[in-house]
């Protein structure tokens, strides 16, 4: 259906993480001449470029660098695309790795589908530390919010594509135009465009990606918070980015602090917050089992009793922050924790 593939990737500052990415591409089993890779790199200091350099002296497949002042990761990415030669463009980032039959499955997908775009699901490596896979577990169990992410088969909110593993056609491209300059959220911006363009979008299952993700607590809690804040950032955009069940964590910190507050003075109060500690402590207990029996091994499960409430109030504390700041005051785009992000 599509004869060449073009696979971009922004980039700022993550030479390590690259080096990971570009060797799993060297083991992937696709024709060599049916694909290209792109690094755009969003103004990076590190030593991107010369990692580059060293994977195009191989020869393994078509790789390309361009470059640009730092803007952002959707001025990346239609960077990237402005020097695609494909007529599918694939985006994938940079703390992924990818399986060896990963862009095949995308390529039988989206013939057996006769798909337009299509957005793939995020999972481990055995080999991963066992706090990478606690976040793995927070982020996409049934459980907790990961039904939130919307996929295949169960799912409580629409499925959008997203940047970590997705990919349009250039004709829908040039019919939606780029990313926008959200900092975060820009890819269910983007997402939502091409599902309201009318586009048949897939789930491709099978086309999985391998992903790192923030590599310690505080990053997982950045990252969640800007989330957070990101969510009321569509939401101003276009009100049907937003489901009742987005505002689900900031309503859980409420009745936590609410609860939490109002059992020093009532006894009915004080029931209540042993009655939620006790709930809590059983979803806890049962994820913790639930994770166990995931890796099959106890560490991850020990992690879990910090990362999941980091997800669960990060996030609702930075919708609610920016609820009050763009809905409440109508004040201008919050873009959340960004100098030092990455650090």
């Amino acid at each position: 259906m599509y004869k060449f593939y073009s696979i971009i990737i922004p980039s700022f500052n993550r030479a390590d993480e690259l080096s990971e990415l570009l060797k799993s591409f060297e083991q992937l089993d696709f024709p060599k001449d049916a694909y290209e890779v792109i690094i755009a790199d969003d103004g990076s200091t590190d030593t991107t470029a010369e990692l580059v350099k060293k994977f195009q002296d191989k020869k393994s497949f078509t790789l390309t660098y361009c470059s640009q002042q730092n803007k952002g990761p959707g001025a990346a990415r239609n960077l990237g695309m402005e020097n695609a030669a494909g007529d599918f463009f694939v985006f994938v980032d940079s703390d992924v790795t990818v399986p060896p039959h990963w862009l095949n499955e995308i390529d039988l997908g989206l013939s057996r589908e006769k798909a337009d775009a299509f957005g793939g699901p995020d999972t481990y490596l055995d080999s991963f530390p066992a706090l990478l896979k606690a976040i793995n577990y927070s982020m996409t169990s049934f459980i907790t919010t990961g039904g939130l992410r919307g996929k295949k088969g169960r799912k409580l909110a629409k499925f959008y594509p997203r940047s970590f593993n997705m990919g349009l056609s250039r004709k829908l491209q040039e019919k939606i135009g780029g990313f926008g300059n959200l900092r975060h959220g820009q890819d269910i911006e983007y997402s939502s465009r091409i599902i309201r363009s009318g586009a048949k979008v897939f789930f491709a299952e099978k086309a999985f990606v391998f992903h790192k993700r923030r590599t310690n607590l505080r990053r997982f809690l950045r990252q969640v918070f800007n989330w957070g804040i990101a969510r009321i950032n569509l939401y101003q955009i276009d009100p049907s980015m937003f489901e009742p069940l987005h505002a689900a964590p900031a309503v859980a910190l409420l009745l936590v602090l609410t609860v939490s507050v109002a059992a020093v003075f009532s006894p009915l109060f004080f029931w209540l917050f042993k009655i939620g500690l006790v709930s809590g402590l059983l979803v806890l207990l049962f994820s913790m089992a639930d994770a166990a029996i995931k890796y099959k091994q106890l560490k991850p499960s020990f992690y879990l009793p910090l990362v999941i409430p980091i997800q669960v109030f990060a996030y609702g504390a930075g919708f609610i922050y920016n609820f009050i700041r763009r809905v409440v005051f109508d004040k201008e785009v919050k873009t959340g924790f960004k100098k030092n992000y990455y650090k």
